[in-house]
């Protein structure tokens, strides 16, 4: 089948096609005039990832995230949304509701869920494709009710983000309470063990007594240095005192009594060998200052015996105090090692107070990070643009219905021409003579009822009078 027999079915079968494009777009029209109208009402939301969260700090990533954009349309489009649409506009409470829901379910299942059903059905969420912005669409019959129902969404889902975020906090919240108790209790025990302890041992968390007895300990070891040093050189010159050369220590010679009986000794050597050379050796006088000279060596060699013999002395309190200043040193050594271990051990639970006293502190500063989000009233979503009632229908459109019926109509119509003729094959035009009779076509005579084109004969006419023409003379011929 070619064009031109195509058009020649058309055109002898088109009150078929007209009557089936009348069929399809006659109802089409009612059916758009008639149907109930549907209102789409549209509100948007924004979801804000480029400013940090006011109490966590933490910055949203940047751009937009299409897992993020996918969670929010999800939680939109929830059981949970849905539910706190019903409960905020207390749609339970209302009796023709509840008839209905009573009517459809056969009161099976629960009056919010069913809702919660209903309105999912109606209720689309698309997002824009550069931006973070979250479209919420309602259908209804009544435009009023479509915004109100897609206003309600945006509330909803906007306490629903909210409540998404306060609900682990207030969790995190209570566990952060109980170990706060748990970590005070451990902080207070432990401040106990270290207050019992200092008690016991008689020190304060600010004792100096240890750098005290340290640098007592440090003189005591200098004084026992030095009494050591003195000793040993009182022991020396005790010994040097014992043997011959006593006269010539210089104790000895520094003593003022030795000096004098010394200088008296000198002047009667003097004296007596004076004498000696003027009197001789007999002379009462010379005898006299011999015997005088002989007392007074007495004398030196006693005192100087008495001098050693203070050396010895002196040597003994130097070393009685040596060995009391080492019992000392050793008792204020022994007195700072047991200091020192009662710090250590004053120091092992001063550290387990300052641990409590941390972990406390990090306990409760999380507390009060996690009470403060418990306490949060915003969110990172906001709303764009509230819905309104909409003015004109989304559907039906008349114009639309009635471009698409013919359309259908058209088709639905040459499809049913077609299909006639499929089954009721008439010779239409020459093609169709040719492929009937398997033979040539010699000539085409026009019908009769050939009209003029513009006054003019159409050259079917004058073919037929050539041919009447041609007739009509072989006539007369014969």
């Amino acid at each position: 089948m070619n064009f031109v027999q195509f058009l020649a079915i058309v055109r002898a079968r088109y009150k078929t096609a007209l009557v089936v494009l009348a069929v399809t777009v006659l109802p089409a029209i009612v059916l758009s005039l008639l149907l109930p109208k549907t209102y789409t009402a549209a509100a948007s939301v924004v979801v804000d990832t480029t400013k940090p969260d006011p109490l966590a700090g933490v910055l949203y990533g940047g751009g937009i995230n299409p897992g993020l954009m996918a969670t929010q349309m999800d939680i939109i489009q929830s059981d949970r949304v849905a539910f706190k649409v019903v409960k905020n506009l207390r749609l339970t409470e209302n009796a023709q509701l509840r008839e209905q829901w009573q009517s459809d379910t056969k009161g099976e299942g629960t009056m919010e869920q069913w809702l919660a059903t209903v309105f999912q059905k109606q209720m689309d969420v698309k997002p824009s494709r550069e931006s973070n912005v979250i479209t919420v669409t309602y259908k209804a019959p009544d435009p009023r009710f479509a915004a109100g129902l897609a206003n309600a969404f945006v509330q909803a889902y906007l306490e629903t983000n909210i409540e998404m975020k306060v609900e682990p906090a207030r969790l995190y919240s209570s566990f952060f309470d109980q170990r706060a108790k748990e970590a005070r209790d451990a902080l207070e025990k432990a401040q106990s063990r270290l207050s019992e302890f200092q008690q016991q041992k008689g020190i304060i968390a600010t004792d100096e007594r240890l750098d005290v007895e340290n640098s007592r300990l440090n003189e005591l070891s200098s004084q026992y240095v030095a009494l050591q040093s003195l000793a040993s050189d009182s022991g020396s010159r005790q010994t040097a005192a014992r043997g011959t050369g006593a006269d010539r220590m210089q104790e000895v010679l520094s003593n003022p009594l030795v000096a004098g009986l010394k200088a008296d000794q000198a002047r009667l050597e003097a004296k007596l060998q004076e004498l000696t050379s003027k009197l001789g050796d007999k002379n009462p006088q010379v005898i006299e200052t011999r015997a005088n000279l002989a007392e007074l060596k007495s004398r030196i060699d006693s005192e100087t015996v008495k001098v050693a013999g203070s050396l010895g002395i002196a040597n003994n309190i130097n070393q009685q105090r040596a060995s009391e200043t080492k019992a000392q040193l050793e008792a204020q050594r022994a007195k700072v090692l047991q200091m020192k271990a009662v710090r250590d051990d004053g120091g092992v639970l001063l550290r387990d107070v300052e641990n409590a006293q941390r972990i406390y502190d990090q306990i409760m500063q999380r507390l009060n990070q996690t009470t403060m989000e418990s306490l949060a009233t915003q969110s990172n979503v906001s709303v764009l643009s509230q819905a309104v009632p909409p003015v004109e229908p989304t559907w039906p459109k008349p114009l639309l219905v009635t471009a698409l019926a013919f359309f259908l109509g058209g088709l639905l119509g040459i499809g049913v021409v077609v299909g006639r003729e499929l089954f009721d094959r008439r010779v239409r035009s020459i093609d169709d003579v040719a492929l009937a009779v398997a033979l040539p076509v010699i000539g085409v005579l026009p019908s009769p009822n050939a009209r003029r084109l513009f006054g003019k004969a159409t050259k079917a006419n004058l073919m037929q009078q050539r041919l009447m023409g041609h007739l009509s003379d072989a006539g007369k011929g014969a």
